[in-house]
């Protein structure tokens, strides 16, 4: 008798443990297979990336590792599930990236692509910055087999089990790339997903639109939906420091405001324009890849032309800076998702970051004006000090507070531990690239780094 109660009460356990197992995962699971269908989608397609790392690197963690794709190599796409329920496909658009099958017909986004303009030169025959050509010799002071060995410590060893999770480092000293290394198989064409330093990318292209007096941080957003309620007065400023005052949740594990916009909506814009006013415009930060996809729609009413609107990131930003190894992708609207789809190598990180160190100057040449590098880097007034215009300058999560790290660090920051770190006092920038980073100690890796350079 008490074997079978201890058996029954065994059972009972057994059956909750289940149900909250169902309960959590149920409504979750289309979130799940949507973004395991888009970033296996993007990883093999428009990073070129394999399959099985993929899934063992992007799609690592829980429950996004739950989900099982399959992918159609004839066709471009993937089809993800979950026990074989919630069935997401995603597929592949050239020049315009993944997408997921949603709403729209799928033979009409399989007809969107868009072709990339031309860059007009090529990086095996040109120096660095711009191109690939390095130079034979590095900085005089500068220690680098300390350097290369402190790298060495921040990658897994082959075959072991994976805890720093880190795929790609640069350092750039004084405009000069000092070092780099990559997880095996992995070199310095390899696009990694930028996750949220999209966000930085679209602030500097609202700069250079607003250097061509086509843009104002202090006029309104101008949507047409918020003309008739208070919304009407949020600013552009207000959007790129994230204080629209927007109602917006956050959170990329759960079923949140992000979640649905980047998983269940063909058009992000029109799904962040129903949200309501919670804070007065300006006094309140949040934390929102909704805003930037606002700023990315402002910049997409102003030009008032979509093939303009494609071609601008090229041609105005990346190309200029010799990012050629990075891509933005588009929702199934068109427009750039720039809260979170761009794939770029560590190298083109890095100069995007010394694009900044320079106050907007690459190879000699003004991309973007400084008084906006300097706004891009202005603590926001609601952020207490945290955020700027979408660079951040601390770290969100105080365990990896930059405690000994110059007070002028400024920095773009990824999903999954990505970052491009700019330090103007110490002439330096530093690119780590990954998925994950709960073992990766921050503040030791760029002091680390920080103290192998020249003394001066």
């Amino acid at each position: 008798m008490k074997q079978n109660r201890v058996k029954r009460v065994i059972l009972f356990f057994i059956v909750v443990l289940i149900a909250a197992a169902g309960w959590f995962v149920w409504p979750r699971m289309p979130i799940i297979t949507a973004f395991a269908a888009k970033g296996m989608c993007s990883s093999i397609f428009l990073a070129d990336k394999e399959q099985e790392r993929v899934q063992a690197e992007d799609l690592s963690f829980f429950p996004i590792s739950l989900a099982k794709s399959v992918v159609d190599f004839d066709e471009k796409s993937v089809t993800s599930t979950v026990f074989g329920l919630a069935k997401r496909k995603a597929i592949y658009r050239e020049g315009l990236g993944a997408v997921l099958v949603l709403d729209s017909p799928e033979n009409e986004l399989k007809k969107s692509e868009f072709q990339l303009p031309f860059p007009g030169y090529s990086q095996d025959t040109i120096s660095w910055p711009k191109g690939d050509l390095l130079p034979d010799t590095l900085p005089e002071g500068l220690d680098v087999a300390r350097l290369n060995e402190l790298l060495d410590t921040c990658f897994d060893e082959a075959g072991s089990e994976p805890f720093k999770k880190t795929l790609g480092i640069a350092v750039v000293y004084n405009n000069q790339l000092v070092a780099e290394k990559y997880l095996n198989g992995y070199n310095y064409k390899t696009m990694f997903h930028g996750w949220s330093m999209t966000k930085s990318i679209t602030g500097a292209l609202a700069g250079i639109l607003a250097d061509e007096g086509k843009l104002n941080a202090g006029e309104p957003a101008g949507f047409e939906e918020w003309q008739s309620d208070e919304r009407r007065k949020i600013t552009v400023k207000d959007i790129i420091q994230m204080s629209s005052g927007l109602d917006w949740y956050e959170n990329y594990f759960t079923i949140s405001d992000a979640t649905v916009m980047l998983m269940q909506n063909d058009d992000m814009l029109a799904s962040i324009l129903d949200n309501k006013v919670k804070y007065e415009p300006g006094s309140f930060w949040n934390y929102s890849s909704g805003d930037a996809n606002l700023l990315s729609g402002i910049i997409r009413n102003r030009m008032n032309n979509d093939e303009s609107y494609h071609k601008f990131i090229y041609t105005k930003l990346l190309y200029p800076t010799g990012m050629l190894h990075t891509k933005v992708e588009t929702d199934a609207a068109g427009l750039f998702v720039a809260s979170s789809y761009s794939y770029g190598s560590t190298r083109d990180w890095a100069r995007f970051g010394m694009l900044f160190l320079n106050e907007g100057v690459f190879a000699g040449d003004t991309v973007i004006s400084k008084s906006w590098v300097d706004f891009m880097k202005t603590p926001a007034t609601a952020s207490d000090g945290n955020y700027a215009g979408t660079f951040w300058l601390k770290e969100s999560n105080p365990e990896n507070a930059l405690l000994d790290i110059p007070h002028d660090v400024f920095f773009a920051d990824g999903f999954l531990g990505q970052r491009i770190y700019i330090i103007p006092s110490k002439k330096l920038v530093v690119v780590r690239m990954g998925y994950g980073y709960s073992n990766f100690d921050l503040n030791n890796f760029l002091s680390g780094i920080i103290e192998t350079l020249p003394v001066e």
